[in-house]
């Protein structure tokens, strides 16, 4: 390949990709293209540049737009109508569920839509409602529900 047209094969995947990334939205292609053109423009500049350094440069800026990128969006997090929609425990929190297998010395196991879940909570019937409070790694806590008053 002549070096001269090395830069702009990497301008050009640098297009590809920022166009794959508005096409496939992921917010990660965008930042692999920003090292590429920062790669092919260094390889403009020095046409000279080996094959090895075009590849160790690309993995250089990789890194440095990478950590840029999880820094802003750390910084600036996206908007969102759910935020917990990749959260199915914090979404969980605040359900009654009902215990299928007794809590018991603080623990047992509880029904959660068509599935079971290990919990921890106070003593409690089979058949008995809980309210789900949160989670440590797969469990759920629960609490006993509040008594409510008789209507008069």
């Amino acid at each position: 390949m002549d070096m001269n047209q090395a830069g702009i094969w990497w301008l050009t995947g640098a297009v590809i990709l920022a166009a794959l990334e508005l096409i496939l939205p992921g917010v990660f292609l965008v930042f692999v293209a920003m090292a590429m053109a920062a790669t092919g423009a260094i390889t403009l500049f020095l046409p000279d540049l080996s094959i090895g350094g075009q590849l160790g440069g690309f993995a250089a800026w990789s890194l440095v737009t990478v950590l840029i990128g999880k820094r802003w969006y750390n910084r600036y997090p996206v908007a969102t109508s759910d935020p917990l929609l990749n959260d199915r425990v914090a979404r969980l929190v605040g359900e009654v569920v009902i215990v299928v297998q007794a809590i018991e010395h603080g623990e047992g196991r509880v029904k959660v839509g068509d599935g079971e879940w290990p919990a921890r909570g106070p003593d409690t019937p089979v058949g008995g409602r809980v309210q789900i409070a949160g989670a440590d790694g797969g469990t759920l806590i629960v609490k006993a529900l509040a008594p409510t008053l008789p209507a008069n």
